[in-house]
């Protein structure tokens, strides 16, 4: 009978503090590895800095065609550059042009 008495208080001392400790290591595994713990932290900043660099290309690519198309508008058109431009994609020359032909770079080493 004492045996038995003994052991149900020892059980009960160690129960409580095992129940708390396994709570605890189940927040702190969670707080580290969980779906929004430190490693998913980690993770997602470095999507942000790569969405970061992403958008920061799409905005230059786009400001790129903006300038480009802001160029062709009817208000504020270059001639001389619509010409060149033409004259690049379709690969001709007028007759009036003066061409000079480049040779072979030399080398300096």
């Amino acid at each position: 009978m004492a045996l038995g008495r003994e052991i149900k208080r020892r059980l009960r001392a160690v129960v409580a503090p095992l129940i708390f400790l396994s709570l605890v290591g189940y927040f702190g595994w969670n707080s580290v590895q969980g779906h929004h713990g430190l490693v998913a932290y980690s993770q997602r900043q470095q999507q942000l800095v790569e969405a970061q660099a992403e958008q920061a290309k799409a905005q230059a690519e786009r400001d790129i065609w903006a300038r480009r198309v802001a160029g062709l508008r009817s208000s504020n058109i270059d001639a001389d550059a619509l010409d060149e431009r033409a004259r690049a994609m379709l690969n001709l020359a007028d007759p009036s042009d003066i061409i000079v032909q480049y040779g072979v770079k030399d080398k300096l080493f």
